[in-house]
């Protein structure tokens, strides 16, 4: 298994698809890599050279593709910015409930966890 920038990719597949397993690179984002890398698409992940590894890791440092723990931090930065103004969506994030205008009164169960029953009170014989 081939490690790109601190990440094991499979070494089986074609590395158009390794790539993606790497957070932040998708399909696209990893042939427009492989395209700046010179690399043929369906050649396999286990089969480059380290020179080709190294292509590809210059590739994405070039393009300032943010990955792993950067994009997290950031995306996480992003989530505490809202919550801390009390916008909309921070308020709903910090609610667990959905974000983006779906409905609430059904479904929604993803996002507000199992149900919890409220106000059931057996009378006494």
């Amino acid at each position: 298994m081939p490690r790109l920038l601190g990440i094991e990719i499979p070494g089986d597949k074609r590395i158009e698809a390794s790539l993606t397993y790497i957070y932040g690179i998708g399909p696209k984002t990893a042939k427009k890599v492989l395209e700046r890398a010179h690399i043929d698409l369906n050649q396999r992940a286990k089969t480059l050279t380290p020179e080709q590894i190294g292509s590809i890791i210059h590739a994405i440092t070039d393009e300032k593709i943010m990955i792993e723990g950067d994009l997290r931090r950031e995306l996480q930065g992003n989530l505490k910015r809202l919550q801390a103004i009390n916008c909309y969506r921070g308020i709903r994030h910090r609610r667990g409930l959905p974000v983006r205008g779906q409905r609430t009164q059904t479904n929604a169960r993803t996002r507000k966890g199992p149900r919890k029953t409220v106000g059931i009170v057996r009378a006494k014989d």
